[in-house]
């Protein structure tokens, strides 16, 4: 799997691309859950193609992941939240600098 230059130190990266590849081979996982509910960003970004399926409810999916493995799936939902809502910002402020640099 090919790491894409723009995502270099962004949080939880490699559970992303690990996600798009999923999303792109029908797989629903963790990490699926997560691609899918940044997919608009990263479809901007031309990280995720826009014909490729994403997870219906994939919060809701991602929430009964995390119930079936140990400890508290309420804090763990909303750690990978945070760091979702981090990498989503660190995406869009690498695309404005790119745009801006062109």
């Amino acid at each position: 799997m090919s790491v894409h230059p723009i995502l270099e130190g962004l949080p939880c990266r490699d559970e992303i691309l690990q996600g798009i590849h999923d999303l792109e081979n029908s797989l629903v996982t963790r990490a699926a859950c997560l691609a899918s509910m940044s997919s608009p960003r990263l479809r901007r970004a031309g990280l995720l193609q826009s014909d490729t399926k994403i997870i219906p409810e994939a919060e809701r999916k991602l929430y009964r992941f995390l119930q079936t493995t140990p400890g508290n799936a309420y804090g763990h939902y909303n750690a990978l939240g945070r760091e979702l809502v981090s990498f989503e910002h660190g995406l869009d402020a690498r695309m404005k600098k790119m745009m801006n640099d062109e």
